[in-house]
């Protein structure tokens, strides 16, 4: 996978090529020397700068025949390294330089502190550079891939240096290949593939970093398409992927057309979906805050993204929001208007947003509520006090203006008196909105017409001036009091917009602070709304959570209740003031929010339920198993060799006497051990025993396991116990853990082959493996060998029923571990069995490794 962006962006006089590994192993170093001799055989001058082989024969043999500048030798710390000579390679000035392990660290002593500084400077030496470079060295990802592997990056690259380069090539690998290859000696030596497969060659280590590969490319990718379209002034959406807009205004019809634009995006590979809100940038939100709540939770549940963009020209905000993201089809309701409202207003937003959308493709989706909406309103709503007042001043105002402006008619002129009586309409349209101003404009245009108009007196107008004049008044009044009244209603709703905003980032904040969510939503509640108390109630009434204020004024009368359902089974109950329904929309947010942490109570209290309940089943279920097998095969055998000794029908010999005593003591020796061991877990299962659970030393539980073997000369070969932190655990119970998986493994080795039993240590957990090279588990029968009388082939009766296992999953996870099932690179089975460390370690690299690897 390659990225060609536009030559000479940048400043650099050379190019910059990189091949990007998502994985140590993976091959960019072989495919960086394959591309050098293509060039080579081209007649380009290539040489080597700095290679680092790690001993790989394929790797070495591609260097053959490439000119190899010497490196420098420098010392640090009374030891001698390698590095690159740069100077050298200036002075040899070629065409193309070969650079590896672009993150590298160099030692003190050079001109530069990281190997991509030398890198830069050959480059603007106007030399061609090809390098390498893993994904886990970019530095935005160091703390992401430490999380994934549980091993620190400690050298890096930013993230602008590999972005600058004019191409881009992704070496990427199978997990499953790459650990085969592994296995096979061609990326690490023998002795360190144990080790590297059993901590950062992990499969789902390497499955994440392939997929941060592959996104991270991909964006560099999107970035050059993008790049290129800018620079060739492309304006039209190249549809390289379906991405589905959908217009949400918060209406009723939303969950509809998201569901419609999901099935729209799923109908591709790899669609994306994203859901977008247009608010009008003059705080005219217009929405309800919980119907969008509700809506965005919606989206993504389905996976997609919720957008809000700010834009007064809705058509043209959709439309920029989808060029920007490259979306190719746009999901939009039908309108919800009327006949006569259509008639009225023109045009809608669909129908706008359908002409003006060229190559994106328009869904114009119907729904239960088109053409069900209302007229809008004349004037914002006030309440009934300033109604009146308003309607009052528009009938009682003009005529005291007449009567003030009437004593002074000698001192002022007409257009004093109309200015004066505008200015009495916009009071009017304060107080009481646009159709009390409406009226004292006609009122006022009337007084003006009769008593300060010539002839006074008299509705009819002498002169064509002051017909124009009065109409203009008129004009002026109607437009001045619509403004103000339409000013107002911003403010208003600006203000309402504002406060609705502020009050629901808090409540987000509420929620995110954790496990006293849902107190902390009920207080926010009553002290946002100004309650006296609010309550969580379920169906039946039983109080859930509740909130109440520290000193409620009985006094005022304030008694009205106001309930809202939370979710199926819940109510949210406020007692106190009338709620008005702008407040009501708001209330209706909160309550989806306290009905999300009330889940998450719920879900918690269950989890934390079903946890001992699930143990105990475990727990139980090895119990049984135990007692009909494990009992059985020892008292067995200490009843038929008593039995035998006591016949009066047979006459033994001394040795023959001491055998069948020694089989009877071996048998209840073991037989004591696995009735202690049952006690025990008996009494755990039950609660009524407490784990021991201590500082348990590996190289301390292995030797005592490993005498309990039917076979104390079995070829069992540990590695690195001794270095693998303690773990937490009970040691008589993961001594038998142990014993039950050794025995499981020696039953299918091959012949002649030992059983390794290795230790590794990752994030807070120890892994303890037992590496078997017998015929392998197939990978549908590896939940069955845990079951109880399970045996690979249910073969061979003698050697026991198939307990062992599934006795040691149940005690390892009673010790809060696991035990597991993995394939051994090169054929056999490795089971493992991981246990939390005792103390908290940060794991060291995987040795042998080094940056590049």
């Amino acid at each position: 996978m390659a990225r060609d962006l536009t030559p000479g962006t940048g400043t650099r006089g050379g190019r910059l090529r990189v091949y990007l590994g998502s994985a140590p192993g993976v091959g960019k170093t072989y495919r960086m020397l394959d591309e050098a001799r293509r060039r080579q055989e081209r007649g380009v001058d290539v040489v080597v700068g700095y290679i680092e082989c790690h001993g790989r024969r394929h790797t070495e043999a591609m260097l053959e025949g490439l000119e190899v500048v010497p490196r420098v030798h420098r010392s640090y710390r009374d030891a001698e390294f390698e590095e690159m000579d740069l100077d050298g390679l200036l002075a040899r000035r070629p065409s193309v330089v070969l650079v590896d392990e672009l993150a590298h660290t160099n030692i003190p002593g050079g001109r530069h502190a990281k190997r991509w500084q030398d890198v830069e400077e050959i480059l603007a030496a106007g030399i061609d550079v090809i390098t390498t470079v893993n994904i886990q060295h970019l530095e935005s990802l160091n703390d992401v891939v430490q999380k994934i592997t549980g091993i620190p990056q400690r050298e890096t690259v930013p993230d602008e240096v590999v972005r600058r380069a004019d191409q881009i090539e992704l070496v990427d690998m199978a997990p499953q290949a790459l650990r085969r290859r592994m296995a096979h000696g061609n990326v690490y030596k023998a002795e360190k593939v144990d080790a590297a497969l059993s901590n950062y060659f992990r499969v789902g280590n390497l499955t994440a970093l392939r997929e941060l590969a592959l996104l991270w490319v991909a964006g560099r990718v999107d970035e050059g398409l993008r790049d290129y379209r800018a620079a060739h002034r492309i304006d039209r959406v190249w549809e390289t992927r379906e991405r589905v807009v959908v217009a949400l205004t918060g209406g009723p019809e939303g969950e509809t057309l998201i569901r419609r634009a999901a099935r729209i995006a799923d109908r591709t590979a790899g669609g994306d979906l994203l859901a977008v809100h247009v608010s009008r940038s003059d705080g005219l939100a217009g929405a309800s805050s919980g119907a969008l709540a509700q809506q965005r939770l919606l989206v993504e549940t389905l996976g997609g993204s919720y957008h809000v963009v700010v834009g007064d020209d809705i058509p043209t905000a959709l439309l920029a929001f989808a060029r920007a993201h490259d979306a190719t089809q746009l999901v939009l309701g039908t309108s919800r208007r009327g006949r006569i409202n259509r008639f009225l207003t023109g045009p809608g937003i669909g129908e706008t947003t359908v002409d003006a959308s060229e190559d994106i493709d328009v869904h114009m989706v119907t729904h239960e509520f088109t053409g069900r909406g209302r007229l809008p309103s004349l004037g914002r709503r006030h309440s009934k006090r300033r109604t009146v007042l308003g309607y009052a001043a528009g009938l009682t105002l003009p005529w005291l203006l007449t009567a003030v402006l009437s004593q002074a008619h000698d001192t002022i002129n007409l257009t004093t008196d109309a200015l004066i009586f505008q200015l009495g309409v916009v009071i009017v349209a304060l107080l009481g909105g646009a159709v009390s101003a409406l009226l004292a404009a006609f009122i006022a245009s009337v007084l003006l017409n009769y008593y300060f108009i010539p002839p006074v007196h008299s509705l009819t107008i002498g002169e064509t001036n002051n017909i124009v004049a009065l109409v203009v008044f008129a004009a002026i009044a109607l437009a001045v009091s619509t403004v103000v009244d339409h000013a107002g209603r911003l403010t208003s709703r600006a203000a309402r917009a504002t406060a609705e905003a502020e009050t629901l980032s808090t409540l987000a904040g509420s929620v995110l602070r954790g496990a006293d969510a849902l107190p902390a939503l009920l207080e926010k509640s009553r002290t946002a709304f100004g309650m006296q108390t609010v309550a969580l109630l379920s169906r039946v009434g039983e109080v859930l959570a509740h909130s109440e204020a520290e000193h409620p004024d009985e006094g005022d009368g304030q008694n009205e209740t106001t309930e809202v359902p939370v979710g199926a089974d819940a109510l949210l109950v406020l007692t106190g003031r009338r709620l008005p329904a702008a407040d009501q929309r708001v209330l209706t947010a909160f309550a989806a929010h306290v009905g999300a942490a009330l889940e998450r109570d719920r879900l918690a209290v269950v989890a934390a339920e079903v946890e001992p309940i699930k143990a105990a089943d475990r727990m139980r279920t090895a119990l049984l198993a135990a007692v009909s097998h494990d009992l059985r095969t020892p008292l067995a055998a200490a009843l038929a060799s008593v039995g035998s000794l006591r016949s009066p029908d047979v006459e033994f010999s001394p040795e023959d006497q001491a055998e069948l005593l020694a089989t009877a003591d071996e048998s209840l020796v073991k037989l004591t051990r696995l009735v202690d061991n049952l006690l025990d877990m008996s009494r755990l299962q039950a609660g009524a025993l407490t784990l021991h659970l201590t500082e348990t030393h590996l190289d301390e539980i292995l030797p005592r396991a490993l005498d309990s073997l039917p076979d104390p000369y079995a070829p069992i070969q540990p590695l690195d116990l001794d270095t693998a932190p303690p773990v937490l655990a009970d040691p008589p119970l993961l001594e038998r853990v142990l014993a039950n998986v050794i025995t499981n493994a020696l039953r299918y080795n091959a012949p002649g082959a030992p059983v390794l039993v290795t230790a590794s240590h990752h994030a807070d957990l120890v892994e303890i493996r037992v590496i078997d090279r017998g015929p392998g588990i197939a990978p549908e029968d590896r939940d069955s060998v845990f079951l109880p009388f399970q045996r690979l082939g249910d073969t061979d009766n003698t050697t026991g029923v198939g307990l062992g296992l599934a006795l040691s999953r149940g005690l390892a996870e009673a010790m809060g571990g696991s035990l597991e099932v993995e394939d051994t690179p090169g054929g056999g089975t490795t089971m493992l069995l991981t246990l939390p460390a005792a103390r908290p370690t940060v794991p060291p690299a995987v040795p042998g490794e080094g940056p590049e690897a």
